[in-house]
């Protein structure tokens, strides 16, 4: 029989690019690179141009930003462009989900080890799920009537560039994918990379319900 071909894309997608080979803490780093990528993903649709107001501006007052990269506040077009960030990040996370399964799978059958410790794509995605899932609105139905649609999507996207709500979160994923509650360490048993990526799902859903508390009580100042 021929020895297995190594899959080296999904090798690279379950270590975050190399990442979870970094000795130490490969988890911790994962949790990192998800917290990397949705300050990435943020900046990219604040654009350049408004990056030096990032910290000027408080998320509910004057949705609108002074140069002309954003339109006029109030159009369709306008709130159409503004909720990008919101639709991207959920589909990030439905992509990281998918490929997250797919080559923790590969990986894990090719080293032949249940839930390697170099696969740090679960981190990723958990992280994802605590830093994003506190900022969906809990009555989505009736976004369009009780909150400006252009508003809302700038507090969200200025949400994950927020040190102390990204620092609250990586604390608080950390701190269950650790810990490990009930069912998130009875989730590992699942077969193949859903027994991989399920358990940090659980774990980020918990960080998540503690990070909207923080949001809620207003312990996550803008200054």
């Amino acid at each position: 029989m021929s020895p297995q071909k190594k899959p080296r894309l999904a090798m690279a997608i379950a270590t975050a690019l190399g990442v979870g080979y970094l000795p130490g803490a490969p988890g911790t780093f994962g949790s990192l690179v998800g917290v990397l990528t949705a300050v990435l993903s943020a900046v990219f649709f604040l654009r350049p141009a408004s990056i030096r107001e990032l910290f000027s501006l408080h998320p509910l007052t004057d949705a609108v930003f002074s140069d002309n990269h954003f339109l006029v506040p109030g159009s369709d077009i306008h709130n159409s462009t503004l909720a990008l960030p919101l639709v991207s990040a959920l589909g990030l996370l439905v992509i990281l989900g998918a490929i997250g399964v797919w080559s923790a799978s590969r990986t894990a059958d090719f080293s032949g080890i249940k839930d390697p410790q170099f696969v740090v794509i679960d981190e990723v995605a958990g992280q994802h799920l605590t830093l994003l899932l506190p900022l969906i609105p809990i009555a989505l139905p009736h976004l369009t009537e009780h909150l400006d649609l252009s508003t809302y999507a700038i507090f969200f996207t200025l949400s994950l560039v927020n040190w102390k709500y990204l620092l609250l979160g990586f604390l608080l994923f950390r701190l269950f994918d650790i810990w490990k509650p009930f069912p998130v360490r009875q989730l590992e048993k699942l077969p193949h990379g859903w027994g991989i990526m399920a358990d940090d799902w659980m774990a980020g859903i918990y960080a998540a319900i503690l990070l909207r508390v923080a949001l809620h009580f207003g312990l996550l100042g803008w200054v």
